[in-house]
This record gives structure tokens, C-alpha cells and sequence, in this order.
């Protein structure tokens, strides 16, 4: 699984760039099939805004946004965003009825 930590607007510390890949390559555990996870952080105004795309092989991504004031809480947010979606999208996999022979 490949992580890009992208900053738009504004330049990422290293810091955050360590934190955003330590945290995105824990949500490996979840779902086995992701290939590339682009976290993208962007500032407006006073505030934060903070992309996560989750790029799964053979479905379209899952993403998570989130806007506020501190960039560290913003992924840990979008992280927990992502754990829920990744573990329903899972679930619904492992719930689909299968066509009897």
C-alpha cells in the first residue's frame, strides 16, 4: 500500500506528514484490498481542511473530509471516518446472499 501526503495551499511539516502515514497504514487491517492513500491538506482562512481517498482495487474510493483548527484531530477523525466504511463495506461482502446452484 502506497501513502501520499499532499499538502495544497500549505506546507507540510514533517510532523504531520510522519503522523497522516503512520495513521492511514493502520487502516490496512481493515479492508486488504486498498492499493493508494492520498491524505491532502489544505488551508483556508484560519482553518484546516484535511482529504483522505482511499483507493481500493476493483471499487470506487472511499473518502473522508473534515474542517477545523487542529490537523492532528482532523485525522484522527477522518481515520474513524474511514474504519466505519471500510468495516461496512466489508460486512456487506461478507452478508451478500450468494445465488444457489
Amino acid at each position: 500500500m502506497e501513502i501520499s501526503v499532499i499538502g495544497r495551499h500549505v506546507k507540510v511539516s514533517e510532523e504531520v506528514k510522519e503522523y497522516a502515514t503512520r495513521k492511514a497504514a493502520k487502516i490496512e487491517k481493515f479492508y486488504d484490498r486498498i492499493q493508494h492513500v492520498d491524505v491532502v491538506l489544505d488551508h483556508e482562512g484560519d482553518q484546516y481542511t484535511v482529504d483522505m481517498i482511499v483507493n481500493v482495487a476493483g471499487r470506487d474510493n472511499f473518502i473522508a473530509h473534515e474542517r477545523g483548527d487542529d490537523t492532528f484531530a482532523l485525522i484522527d477523525l477522518i481515520i474513524d471516518k474511514l474504519k466505519r466504511q471500510l468495516r461496512r463495506h466489508k460486512e456487506r461482502l461478507r452478508n451478500r446472499k450468494h445465488p444457489t446452484e
